[in-house]
């Protein structure tokens, strides 16, 4: 298991498959006799007096823990995280997050942390989910969500995160789009050029599968130290 005990999940864009990457890497750790928590720091958009992404990721954990540790700000409109926070009169601090994070951290072998949107989404006026993931300073996992365009998000995103002076622990391709054309093409190219593994391809399924993308998950290189 890597030092941090966790791994920061993030996208090439928001809707690109985080939450179902998120939710199986926690079946595939916990399919390895870990003790797993999923977290996610905000969480933007409830759904007849739910968070979707969190209610997921409550489910494929196998250590429960406070709602406000998972989850240390649910926001009820569907917004950039930092518009509906200021809708919502509240301010996401970075320090809130990373005490949640650290109670989580005792509480289980590893925690999966999902960020919100795209790595360099605002939280705020004053930091944004790179500050995030640099204050917690775990490993971080691209989720690419295969669609027109995906090469270039990705690669920008990749440079994102090693500016951040992050690891780029592994990359996954998830099938958004089942009318993409040449997708293989598109996954070579990422392949070739984000110098990090492919820990999985996930083809398209309607609706998704979060044990079944478990077991398409190559996690051995992550949790090799």
């Amino acid at each position: 298991m890597n030092n941090g005990k966790g791994f920061f999940i993030t996208g090439t864009d928001t809707g690109v498959g985080k939450t179902l990457v998120s939710c199986a890497l926690l079946h595939a750790f916990a399919a390895g006799d870990n003790t797993v928590i999923g977290m996610k720091p905000v969480a933007a958009g409830c759904e007849n007096g739910k968070w979707m992404d969190v209610e997921l990721l409550v489910a494929a954990s196998n250590v429960m823990a406070p709602r406000e540790q998972v989850n240390p700000y649910a926001l009820i409109p569907p917004l950039a995280p930092h518009i509906a926070a200021k809708q919502a009169g509240i301010e996401i601090e970075v320090e809130v997050i990373y005490q949640a994070y650290l109670a989580l951290q005792s509480m289980a072998e590893i925690v999966v942390v999902e960020g919100a949107g795209g790595f360099l989404v605002p939280f705020s006026d004053r930091f944004d989910s790179s500050d995030l993931a640099q204050k917690l300073g775990l490993p971080v996992i691209l989720v690419v969500g295969l669609r027109l365009g995906c090469i270039n998000h990705a690669l920008l995103t990749a440079q994102a995160v090693r500016a951040a002076g992050l690891t780029l622990a592994g990359w996954v391709a998830n099938s958004i789009d089942p009318q993409m054309l040449k997708m293989e093409e598109n996954i070579k190219a990422l392949e070739q050029r984000l110098e990090c593994p492919l820990i999985a391809y996930l083809p398209y399924m309607q609706p998704v599968d979060e044990l079944r993308s478990s077991e398409l998950l190559d996690i051995t290189g992550l949790i090799k130290n």
